[in-house]
């Protein structure tokens, strides 16, 4: 593994350990459907399934790792959303809802982590 993949299994062992602290439930990592793409994190919130898309980024004064959730990657996440319920047997009684977990991480000192839920 590369040191960007490395730094992304990082970032999405601490999102999905923020995501279970706040109650929620873990159900894949990396759930992959061909050549569509992954899921990084798919968990249970309730009744509600939420697919969850990890940025992580090493401090610095460009680009914050909540900006690269792009059009064109909400759209992806939303069809993968959709291969992963059509997997599962169908929408759950609470339906299905994309979050982002930005994680940064400074030269020192403990990660900073967000949580944004519902973003696409």
């Amino acid at each position: 593994m590369n040191a960007t993949g490395a730094l992304g299994r990082y970032g999405e062992e601490l999102a999905a350990r923020l995501l279970t602290d706040a109650g929620m439930t873990v159900l894949a990592r990396n759930w992959r459907y061909g050549r569509a793409g992954e899921i990084d994190i798919v968990a249970r919130d309730g009744d509600t399934v939420v697919v969850c898309e990890v940025k992580t980024r090493r401090a610095s004064p460009f680009e914050h790792p909540m900006a690269a959730l792009t059009r064109t990657k909400a759209e992806r996440l939303r069809h993968l959303a959709a291969c992963w319920l059509e997997r599962q047997g169908g929408m759950p009684p609470g339906g299905v809802r994309i979050d982002l977990v930005g994680v940064v991480l400074p030269r020192r000192g403990a990660p900073l982590l967000e949580h944004v839920r519902g973003v696409a």
